[in-house]
């Protein structure tokens, strides 16, 4: 480990960096290799790669008995998952979705000509804030979209509560929440429907990938249509569809993954203590909590720069970390309303968005997973610490 003694030791001002390759925020958990070349050689024996095949029917049932919902139904991205639940609802109009999220969310409706109305953040849990909700109805509005961020569930029943009062649908982002709980009940099991992303980057991943989950029938069998182009059976279109259909290479990494759920849980579990450790005591530096009372994956370490404490900019320190191979990330700056096309259409959201607004500046996303020892958190935490110890500002940076 490359201790930082002096503030000529930070690669930034020349020194060595501390790490050779550089440390990636969700860089891929890859499990049980020799079980993954076993299912993709099967599936070549096979000569099977799409379709609805063996492996995309068992990793469907696989999901579904893990969250114990009826109908798990496999797509190729998350971000398609989304589009077909959103069309399949039949939103129209206004949807409210917050700005604090992955620009995914916001544009699947926008794709299909639906507005996405900003709603701001319950600063304590980075997710919607019910209390905001309400002001922004307006006739035109079908529906909520609730994230659930950092496997943070949303205020779930508030939420239900205000949709069933204003006849509006509800369905979950819920791409960072596999794995975890709602008062004791497995996340998916929530609104008309829930979407799980299994990106690369996802804790468990079918190299590109995602699921559509639901306890309704009726949308269970709308979706089924929707993501083969409306076929029912050969040579019979009965709906309007599209292709979103899951390939059996990324089931096979599916299943794989999932076979290893538990040990990655595990891993992230004690990297977050590690990093619990390591932060503790740091001024101005604050580790998002997990509630340990339910499910939780740890996917993701979030800190929290309060400038007027550490003295020293969160963009700064994200710089400095870069310098040192750790690929630090600042989700979700600067907020969906601040990107395209969205600060054009709303220039002034801004101003209902305050906690979002002062969150996108201070939220700081460290690397984790099984690609990252204890040893590395242990490297990472005592830079940041020297940094906020020395207090390094831009003006240094300047001067050297």
């Amino acid at each position: 480990m490359i201790k930082k003694t002096y503030v000529k030791d930070l690669a930034i001002f020349g020194g060595i960096p501390a790490f050779d390759e550089k440390l990636y925020v969700g860089r891929p958990n890859i499990g049980n290799r020799d079980r993954l070349l076993e299912r993709i050689n099967d599936m070549l024996d096979r000569r099977w790669l799409s379709n609805n095949g063996a492996f995309v029917q068992e990793f469907e049932q696989r999901v579904a008995d893990y969250l114990g919902v009826k109908h798990c139904i496999a797509v190729c991205n998350g971000t398609i998952a989304l589009e077909l639940v959103i069309r399949a609802l039949e939103l129209k109009g206004e949807v409210i979705v917050p700005s604090f999220t992955f620009i995914a969310t916001a544009h699947a409706l926008q794709w299909q000509e639906i507005t996405p109305v900003f709603c701001d953040i319950d600063p304590k849990t980075h997710t919607l804030n019910p209390w905001r909700i309400e002001s922004l109805i307006t006739p035109r509005t079908t529906g909520i979209i609730g994230v659930h961020v950092w496997g943070q569930p949303c205020d779930i029943d508030n939420l239900r509560e205000i949709a069933d009062k204003h006849h509006l649908k509800l369905m979950f982002d819920a791409s960072h929440a596999f794995g975890c709980s709602h008062n004791g009940r497995m996340i998916g099991n929530f609104g008309s429907a829930e979407v799980f992303s299994f990106h690369a980057t996802k804790f468990i991943n079918s190299f590109e990938g995602g699921v559509i989950v639901t306890n309704d029938d009726e949308l269970n069998q709308k979706i089924r249509l929707m993501k083969n182009f409306g076929f029912s059976g050969f040579d019979n279109v009965i709906y309007l569809g599209t292709n979103g259909k899951m390939p059996e290479v990324s089931a096979a990494m599916g299943l794989t993954s999932l076979e290893s759920l538990e040990e990655f849980i595990k891993v992230n579990q004690h990297n977050y203590k590690c990093y619990q450790e390591g932060l503790a005591g740091i001024p101005g530096v604050s580790l998002f909590p997990m509630d340990v009372s339910e499910k939780r994956n740890c996917q993701y370490v979030v800190l929290e720069i309060d400038e007027s404490q550490t003295m020293v900019n969160r963009d700064l320190l994200v710089k400095i970390l870069h310098s040192e191979n750790v690929i630090a990330r600042r989700y979700f700056y600067p907020g969906c309303h601040r990107m395209e096309p969205y600060r054009s259409y709303f220039p002034h959201a801004g101003l209902l968005l305050p906690e979002t607004e002062k969150l996108s500046q201070k939220v700081l996303i460290l690397p984790t997973g099984t690609s990252v020892s204890e040893t590395d958190i242990s490297q990472i935490c005592q830079i940041i610490q020297f940094v906020v110890k020395n207090q390094i500002t831009n003006s240094k940076l300047s001067i050297n």
